[in-house]
């Protein structure tokens, strides 16, 4: 897969070049270069990288809105709605309790004292499609905590 989402993102720059879209060339060939950056690295997967990317936008957009800069808040956004059109869809909270409570009756959790086991198998799992903080608190939900 590693090839597949930057060739897409790399396709979609030159659409956006010969569309004359200038500013979406630029996140795009932002997000490209984070992709390639990754890749070379041999570190986090694609999904993660674009995801991370995403997060930096919109903690950028919260800064910009509260500096009173609107204007730059709202490219900021911009871009990580981009960002999102290459991620996966998101598991609803239905299936995600449904991989949360298969991860406790594989491990036998009982208490938060197994939380760690069972964070390990939903976020293998749930392979990018929900952000670690929404799997520890649907964890933390299901263990009484």
């Amino acid at each position: 897969m590693t090839d597949s989402l930057l060739e897409k993102v790399q396709a979609d720059t030159r659409e956006a070049m010969k569309a004359g879209e200038r500013e979406r060339v630029g996140a795009l060939r932002m997000i490209a270069d984070a992709l390639q950056k990754a890749a070379k690295e041999g570190g986090d997967d694609e999904v993660a990288v674009l995801r991370r990317e995403r997060k930096r936008r919109l903690e950028a957009a919260e800064a910009y809105r509260n500096g009173g800069d609107d204007e730059r808040a709202a490219r900021e956004e911009a871009e990580a709605e981009l960002i999102s059109a290459y991620l996966p869809a998101e598991l609803s909270d239905e299936e995600l309790a449904a991989i949360v409570d298969e991860a406790i009756a594989q491990t036998g959790a009982q208490s938060m004292q197994d939380m760690g086991k069972v964070m390990g198998i939903a976020m293998g799992k749930v392979d990018g499609r929900a952000d670690g903080k929404r799997v520890s608190e649907a964890v933390r939900a299901r263990l009484g905590a």
